[in-house]
């Protein structure tokens, strides 16, 4: 279930997120889906997808945090 882009993105993600968090979202989920395929390299009973997404949202909160309801990019 990669996402080849931005557009496939869930709602939640593309409607919140600046494009290039979108990137790093998208980035970082793809890699966590390849890395975490096997179930023992997951925390808990957590599935697949759900860890995914949470890497994915780990990862955006390393550049970006929100402000009220926007997500803005850290600044150095």
């Amino acid at each position: 279930m990669p996402y080849r882009n931005n557009s496939e993105l869930p709602d939640n993600v593309k409607d919140n997120l600046p494009s290039h968090a979108q990137e790093i979202y998208r980035k970082a989920f793809n890699s966590a889906w390849d890395e975490y395929k096997d179930p023992d390299d997951r925390r808990g009973d957590s599935g697949r997808e759900e860890t995914a997404h949470r890497v994915a949202w780990s990862a955006v909160k390393q550049e970006y945090h929100k402000e009220g309801d926007r997500w803005v990019r850290d600044k150095d």
